[in-house]
């Protein structure tokens, strides 16, 4: 089994990163995220029809087609409390810039499910991220179920 050190993976991969550091290979970093090239202050600062122009086709037609009320209301809540978790039904809303950093709890049907959103959701939906249906947890068979399950020893 493989020793481990601290701060690092294994022996080999300590090894492999020192070379790479004698060779003057520089260690790749975790790239600023950008939507359609643009950042993320970027993006807060556009206008929501010039964010609309950069959606996918069927995120601008929900645009374009106008937000309900509950949709108007819940990005105005969105700007007017910034630390407070919203809760809303509205699966159907896509996910702006302007939410960012905010935490929304979205009903799955059963129960409100927390999504902290961040930049690599813009343009999704919140159904999206709070799933309805959840795969069941089988356990072993139970006494009765085969033949072999009826033999119980006596202790």
């Amino acid at each position: 089994m493989a020793r481990r050190t601290k701060g690092l993976a294994t022996p080999k991969a300590a090894r492999r990163r020192e070379r790479k550091r004698k060779a003057g290979i520089q260690v790749r970093s975790k790239k600023e995220f950008t939507y359609r090239g643009l950042a993320i202050d970027k993006l807060k600062e556009l206008s929501f029809e010039d964010f609309m122009v950069m959606v996918p086709s069927r995120q601008r037609r929900t645009f374009r087609r106008g937000l309900s009320q509950q949709q108007a209301k819940l990005i105005t809540d969105s700007n007017n409390k910034p630390e407070k978790v919203i809760r809303t039904h509205r699966r159907e809303m896509i996910i702006v810039p302007q939410f960012v950093g905010r935490t929304f709890a979205v009903h799955n049907g059963r129960e409100f499910v927390n999504i902290e959103i961040m930049a690599e959701m813009i343009g999704l939906y919140f159904g999206e991220l709070a799933p309805t249906r959840t795969s069941p947890t089988h356990t072993g068979p139970g006494v009765g179920a085969t033949k072999s399950s009826k033999f119980m020893p006596l202790k």
